[in-house]
């Protein structure tokens, strides 16, 4: 949200250049005088410009650019001590930059000005302190699991198109999904096709039977298995070979980073299980827990948003559209707004589209109703129903109240039995 306008009269200003050992700090008062001067980032200096500040001409605000997380101590002392901080806009900072000096140059001295130019013209947004709005722990969260999810794919590519098409191909048409446990745990006790063959079919079912642990007809797939085994075209190396060490040491840390992750979720469900928004979020088809607790972490309380379209700017998912004299430009996602969750909002409207029958579904079959296999069309869908989804969302949480299930009513007008036992969705 961006404040065009300022609401209230200030009778100074200071713009601070964030970096990560020293910031660049320039402080305007009403009378004109400017002052410019540099601070690291220690207690002692943070303790000095609380001082300049209560020196400054009252009422003063503060504005800087989100520097990674170099910003957020300063941010957490200054919103404690009672002062007005608000955020800058980086692309607004570097198109202001270019108007002013007619150059893309960038430089610290440079961007304190800039700063202090759009924080003058109340060209600024507001600033939410996690720590005290209570989503600093939701967002770490959040976070962690984002970075271990990450890591543990990087590690799922490198197993599937490096170790697997060198020691043993074959076993690639059992990966199934990221869920599959029992598939790395098989691979770590029978890494190369060699440490199967070395068994008769008889113990080699002994042993592989509570690898794969429950299966309906474990008989027939630990055949398959062995059968496998015997015309593999991997690479003869021993199972006690460096290669063979590398391979289980990998496939070691995707359990690792696999029981990591669950611990994540498991943790994720008691922390947020009595949250107000969380229970409403879950409600909505398509958002489990870990999309839920991107949504928070990323959005925190959407209730700040005095309208939809607020959100859905903050999201990216607002339209723009280049237009120049006569041409019209074809109007498009603008993109601009937080990508993880605009990522999350993705992957709900996934999950929901999926569903046997929900409004979201309901609104992407008749986008694609013309041409069901057209993919242009289904990008278009999903993006639709991408901001149908921030809409209810901001509007289920405004209002605290859970997502109530779509029934498509019969050719007579009633609702069917199956859509009638539940007025609201179960998860």
């Amino acid at each position: 949200m961006t404040d065009h306008v300022q609401s209230k009269a200030y009778n100074s200003w200071m713009a601070i250049d964030i970096a990560k050992d020293f910031n660049v700090v320039m402080v305007e008062t009403v009378d004109g005088n400017t002052k410019r001067f540099r601070m690291a980032n220690s207690a002692s200096d943070h303790d000095r410009l609380v001082e300049v500040l209560r020196s400054l001409p009252q009422p003063c605000r503060i504005g800087f650019e989100a520097t990674g997380n170099y910003h957020r101590t300063l941010a957490f002392r200054l919103v404690t001590e009672g002062f007005d901080v608000c955020l800058i806009s980086s692309l607004a900072s570097a198109r202001f930059r270019e108007v002013m000096f007619n150059s893309w140059d960038k430089n610290d001295p440079k961007d304190a000005g800039v700063l202090l130019e759009l924080l003058k013209q109340g060209v600024v947004q507001t600033y939410v302190e996690p720590m005290q709005s209570g989503f600093h722990d939701i967002q770490e969260l959040s976070k962690t699991y984002y970075h271990i999810t990450l890591s543990r794919t990087r590690l799922q590519h490198s197993i599937l198109t490096h170790y697997l098409p060198l020691y043993f191909p074959e076993m690639g048409k059992w990966w199934s999904s990221t869920r599959s446990a029992w598939w790395v745990n098989y691979l770590l006790h029978f890494p190369t096709p060699a440490s199967v063959t070395q068994y008769s079919v008889e113990e080699f079912c002994a042993i592989a039977s509570p690898v794969i642990g429950r299966k309906v007809n474990k008989a027939a797939k630990l055949l398959e298995l062995y059968a496998t085994a015997q015309h593999s075209i991997g690479l003869p190396i021993r199972e006690y070979s460096v290669a063979c060490q590398t391979f289980r040491l990998q496939l070691q840390r995707y359990q690792e980073l696999t029981t990591l992750r669950q611990q994540l979720e498991q943790q994720a469900e008691s922390v947020l299980n009595g949250h107000p928004d969380y229970v409403v979020l879950k409600s909505v088809p398509g958002i489990g827990p870990i999309i839920a607790l991107t949504i928070l972490a990323e959005g925190g309380d959407l209730r700040r948003f005095a309208h939809h379209r607020q959100f859905l700017k903050y999201c990216g998912l607002d339209l723009a559209k280049n237009q120049s004299g006569t041409f019209r430009g074809q109007e498009k996602l603008s993109k601009r707004g937080n990508a993880r969750l605009r990522l999350a909002l993705y992957m709900a409207t996934t999950n929901a589209i999926r569903q046997t029958e929900n409004s979201f579904r309901n609104k992407f079959h008749r986008y694609t109703l013309a041409s069901p296999n057209d993919a242009d069309l289904k990008r278009k869908g999903m993006t639709a129903v991408m901001a149908k989804m921030a809409r209810v969302i901001h509007a289920l949480i405004k209002s605290g109240t859970p997502y109530q299930g779509y029934f498509e009513a019969l050719p007579s007008g009633s609702i069917p039995l199956c859509g009638a036992v539940g007025a609201y969705r179960t998860p």
